[in-house]
């Protein structure tokens, strides 16, 4: 599976991932602190770090969390993992983030996502706001044996690059085609249309076009629609036969 790809073993985020109950399908880490970026962040010498964590049962795992990390929450502590649970699945993007922790010696932000909303969003793009992070780059550092999990990390790959494809020329560039898809989570954000932001989707795909390669070679070297010439880095779209005309 595609996502494989960007597999972490790295031992400082399984310390952090030790901080935390470990019932979760799927945890990963991303952004600036993970994947060097262009532009302002390029320089920020500790960034913090984001991880979201994929629970089946978010009540269950937020009490063994309120256990554990009863100083990451805000007030809702108070009201109970129910009500936690409650605001994550009802609100927003169906994300509760706990920002601003320190754990073990690092700044980290960190997300907890229901598995059934992820696969949703990650089948039906939702609102984009998961499965768009999982459209770039990122560490796994702990994923289960879930197959329709799996399926739908990889179905939301394959869907980017359609999408995208369908917003290219008939030829064009790895990084044409890497800059649509960071892209695609971002479509109808003010911030992408005047100010600083503008530029945060080139920011993250020239230091890491090794990096989407890496996610997306498989991809693309197995759709039929495209003939991708990995050594020169150039993509074609494969010319449709007018069924009228035969």
């Amino acid at each position: 599976m595609a996502v494989q790809a960007l597999q972490s073993s790295g031992v400082g985020l399984r310390r952090i991932l030790a901080h935390f109950p470990e019932d979760l399908s799927l945890a990963f880490a991303y952004g600036s602190a993970v994947y060097r970026q262009a532009g302002p962040s390029a320089h920020q010498e500790n960034p913090m770090l984001d991880l979201v964590f994929t629970v089946d049962d978010p009540v269950a795992w937020h009490e063994k969390n309120l256990k554990k990390n009863w100083s990451h929450y805000s007030f809702l502590k108070l009201l109970g993992p129910r009500i936690i649970s409650l605001v994550q699945n009802n609100y927003g993007a169906g994300v509760y983030f706990n920002p601003l922790i320190m754990c073990d010696g690092k700044l980290i932000k960190y997300g907890v996502i229901s598995t059934g909303t992820l696969i949703d969003d990650l089948l039906n793009w939702n609102n984009l706001y998961i499965a768009g992070r999982l459209q770039k780059p990122v560490k796994i550092v702990s994923m289960n044996e879930n197959v329709v999990l799996r399926s739908a990390l990889d179905k939301n790959l394959k869907s980017a690059v359609t999408t995208a494809c369908l917003m290219l020329p008939e030829s064009f560039s790895e990084e044409d085609l890497f800059i649509e898809i960071a892209g695609l989570s971002y479509s109808g954000d003010f911030r992408m249309v005047i100010g600083e932001e503008k530029a945060k989707v080139l920011n993250i795909v020239k230091p890491n076009v090794a990096h989407f390669r890496e996610l997306y070679g498989n991809i693309l070297q197995e759709d039929p629609q495209v003939v991708y010439k990995m050594q020169q880095g150039r993509l074609e779209i494969k010319a449709q036969k007018d069924s009228s005309l035969s």
